[in-house]
């Protein structure tokens, strides 16, 4: 396996986890709340097919990554990435960043200057602020967050399991994935640690971005599900097309948060075209 080791402001030492696949252009796949790398398995092989190098690594606290006690705010997440960008040598990479991935890529750019990045996507993203207040009255009302953390305390594999479904979709008329998926994705989200997953959902839910959202000086990219009932998309998607400049904006109609599975060859054949410009 491989690893990169990056520094935390506090000192603390981290190893990050990465799969590094293909040749070409590379292309740094940053992975949602509450999975890890894996969750890019459709996208690695359509983009390593196409000719595109793949990175995908585990966020700290997640996958096969260290899972230390503390940095799991945006701008120690932005000096992972740095790390992980750095120590690869990357040029002229594409950050694609999924939900809590996209907050990332935003902080990467505000924080470092997006060196090394010629694009960026934001998929399902939660920039540039998820969390409803008065001047974001789309976002999700604070009950929720707080509902969410005191489920997940009370009982981790509870939540996450039923919180697979809304992520997909699932209802009792619609099954876009099967349940193999479902256990999967339960499987990997369980790797995390309760510090890092209540640590992160905090982090991704009231971290506001619309402050750093504007350094992105890159072709960007935006694709949000209007049936995304995990990260709304006029609080985000919406909002991060209209703030980013030039940026190109697709609308997934009637799909919901995950849809990297539920949409999987629409996504594959979106961002090879967009890489591919």
């Amino acid at each position: 396996m491989k690893f990169i080791k990056t520094t935390s402001q506090d000192g603390t030492e981290v190893n990050l986890h990465y799969q590094d696949l293909g040749s070409g252009t590379p292309v740094v796949l940053i992975h949602g709340w509450p999975l890890d790398h894996q969750m890019w398995d459709y996208q690695i092989a359509a983009l390593t097919d196409a000719g595109y190098r793949c990175i995908a690594y585990d966020r700290r606290g997640f996958g096969k990554s260290d899972k230390p006690l503390t940095g799991y705010d945006y701008d120690t997440l932005a000096d992972d990435l740095k790390a992980i960008i750095e120590e690869l040598q990357l040029e002229n990479a594409i950050l694609v960043g999924f939900s809590m991935g996209g907050g990332e890529v935003v902080k990467y750019f505000s924080r470092h200057g997006g060196a090394g990045v010629s694009k960026a996507v934001l998929i399902s993203s939660i920039a540039p602020f998820m969390l409803q207040t008065d001047d974001n009255p789309e976002g999700v009302p604070q009950d929720k967050i707080d509902e969410i953390a005191s489920s997940i305390q009370a009982d981790r594999a509870g939540f996450l399991g039923d919180f697979g479904k809304q992520f997909y979709g699932v209802s009792l008329l619609n099954k876009p994935v099967s349940d193999q998926i479902l256990t999967n994705d339960l499987v990997l989200a369980m790797q995390a640690t309760l510090k890092s997953t209540l640590a992160c959902a905090t982090s991704f839910s009231s971290t506001d971005l619309r402050g750093d959202i504007s350094a992105i000086n890159v072709p960007t990219l935006v694709i949000h599900g209007d049936d995304d009932q995990t990260v709304p998309i006029k609080a985000t998607g919406e909002q991060a097309a209209a703030m980013i400049p030039g940026a190109e904006y697709i609308i997934y109609e009637g799909e919901p948060h995950g849809l990297f599975i539920t949409s999987k060859d629409q996504l594959n054949a979106d961002l090879i075209n967009f890489i591919g410009r």
